[in-house]
């Protein structure tokens, strides 16, 4: 009878010790994922924003600015 009680005990203490090194380690990945996404996100904007300033600075349209280029490439070589 004893043999059979250790026997269950030592897997339910297996059983435990498993799942809470599972719960730790899926928690870990977890939070890594998470702060990748939000670096990513947060990344992501600043570029984003930093295109709309730059834009926005410049004014016009690219399609404008080609435009405006070809024509001042033009002039050049038809002086």
């Amino acid at each position: 009878m004893g043999r059979v009680l250790a026997g269950i005990v030592g897997v339910v203490v297996g059983l435990f010790v498993i799942g809470a090194i599972a719960v730790w380690l899926f928690n870990a990945l977890l939070s890594a994922a998470f702060y990748l996404i939000v670096g990513a996100v947060v990344v992501g904007g600043a570029i984003w924003l930093y295109g709309r300033v730059r834009r926005g600075l410049t004014g016009g349209s690219r399609n404008q600015r080609r435009l405006e280029a070809t024509l001042a490439t033009w002039r050049q070589r038809t002086r």
